[in-house]
């Protein structure tokens, strides 16, 4: 009897000790996720940096077009905190794009089988997973969205992507391509309505013409390395921004700098430049500035922000230098924000300029085309002019001589001159000018591709 009394207390002494620990104890605070505070209606505020120490970018690219240039990104070097994302209606495309994150679009609508070149389909099916595109876009710092401007997802569905990252707060970039000019008036009038339906929604918006593609080729260059020159521009983009926030710095550009510059800035140029040995900081400033790709100038900006990265070598005369070419380019009350950065990555000697620049005057959507930046200085023109001229000299001079080969070898079968009177009113052609006719006409049957590239010469208007 006494050793059950004994056991009891001891169990009351246990159970008292353990709903004293519960007490103690503090409770769990419920969870609630970003994504339900962003249904209540209030957007989620931008912050100075974000709260997690590395900045979450995401990359959804949007039709065929956009899944390509994902899936290519996703086949070269990983990049950390970047999460790939591809949408589609067209389910046969979808199942072949590599992804994070794949989302297929207008089930219902298309039943897999794309929006026929239809805007309205697109944006459709945009709109029938409106909830699923919010969800996969939570938690980004930064959107880019990627697409081919022309066809009907990509035209279509790219606006509405844009406008659920900007309710949530997120840093919308678009990174889109017009049409080749091959490809017919409609697809790049569908191209044009679409840029500025997808202009008014994003933050920024970089516009890669295809046509440019053909100034950085050459004949034997195959279709898929053709098109990694314009997925190097998004990769330049995206590795740049993220760098640039996320690399402890020199010089230090955080995420609020480049929201400053950013947000709402329309028209943009995003570009990186890399070189090293002699003079290493004014031809990696210069690449940046220069991409032939890309639509528009660093000419008129308002706004710029660039980085310097380097080694334990970098000089703060070549900073200088990288400031004074980009401060004479762009307009003489920009607001200009600059970084410098040690970046382990590079080799010794290397030097790495980004450039992003914003605030131009209008539109370069309905402006001409510009002119692609000369890669030569003015002596080098120069030179070139020079080396053409005695080219050119060279043959002709060459076919002078078969000209009177030929002439000589012509006379010993012809009767003499007098036999064969000249017509009246036409004089003998002389044999110059008649090498220099058939030169001319040469040139203008052969194919441009035929020349080799350092003798191609722009056809004055």
């Amino acid at each position: 009897m006494a050793k059950r009394n004994a056991k009891n207390k001891k169990k009351a002494t246990r159970m008292k000790k353990t709903a004293r620990l519960k007490r103690l104890k503090p409770k769990a605070r419920k969870k609630t996720s970003s994504f339900s505070r962003a249904q209540t209606g209030k957007p989620k505020s931008y912050s100075t940096s974000p709260a997690h120490g590395i900045t979450t970018i995401k990359v959804i690219g949007i039709g065929g077009g956009g899944g390509n240039a994902v899936s290519r990104m996703m086949e070269g070097e990983r990049m950390r905190g970047v999460e790939f994302i591809a949408a589609n209606t067209d389910a046969q495309d979808l199942d072949q794009t590599l992804g994070h994150k794949k989302i297929y679009m207008g089930k219902a609508l298309t039943r897999g089988l794309g929006s026929g070149m239809n805007p309205d389909v697109g944006k459709q099916a945009a709109e029938e997973n409106r909830s699923e595109l919010g969800d996969v876009l939570e938690g980004a710092d930064v959107v880019f969205i990627t697409c081919g401007m022309g066809g009907g997802t990509g035209t279509g569905a790219s606006p509405v992507v844009a406008e659920i990252a900007r309710e949530k707060g997120i840093l919308t970039i678009g990174i889109v391509t017009k049409p080749f000019s091959f490809e017919g008036t409609q697809r790049a009038n569908i191209a044009q309505e679409g840029l500025l339906r997808l202009k008014d929604k994003v933050d920024a918006l970089v516009v890669i013409p295809n046509d440019r593609i053909f100034s950085m080729i050459e004949k034997e260059t195959s279709i898929s390395k053709a098109f990694s020159f314009v997925d190097e521009v998004l990769k330049n983009a995206v590795q740049g921004i993220a760098e640039l926030i996320n690399s402890p710095g020199i010089i230090n550009v955080d995420f609020a700098d480049i929201r400053a510059i950013i947000k709402d800035a329309g028209t943009t140029i995003i570009g990186i430049g890399l070189s090293q040995g002699p003079d290493r900081a004014a031809k990696a400033v210069t690449a940046a500035i220069n991409s032939p790709l890309l639509e528009a100038s660093i000419e008129g900006a308002k706004g710029v922000l660039f980085s310097i990265a380097g080694t334990k070598d970098l000089k703060m005369t070549e900073i200088n230098e990288v400031a004074k070419v980009i401060s004479g380019n762009v307009d003489p009350s920009a607001r200009i924000i600059f970084g410098a950065y040690h970046d382990r990555k590079l080799r010794e000697k290397q030097l790495k300029v980004t450039v992003i620049a914003t605030g131009f005057n209008g539109s370069s959507m309905g402006a001409p085309k510009f002119e692609v930046p000369s890669l030569f200085s003015k002596e080098e023109e120069k030179k070139e002019d020079e080396f053409l001229e005695d080219f050119l000299k060279g043959e002709i001079e060459e076919g002078e001589k078969e000209v009177k080969k030929k002439e000589k070898k012509k006379g010993k079968n012809q009767l003499p001159a007098r036999a064969m009177p000249a017509q009246a009113g036409k004089e003998e052609e002389k044999p110059i000018r008649k090498v220099e006719r058939e030169r001319e006409k040469e040139r203008e049957e052969r194919s441009p591709w035929d020349i080799p590239a350092f003798l191609r010469r722009k056809k004055k208007k």
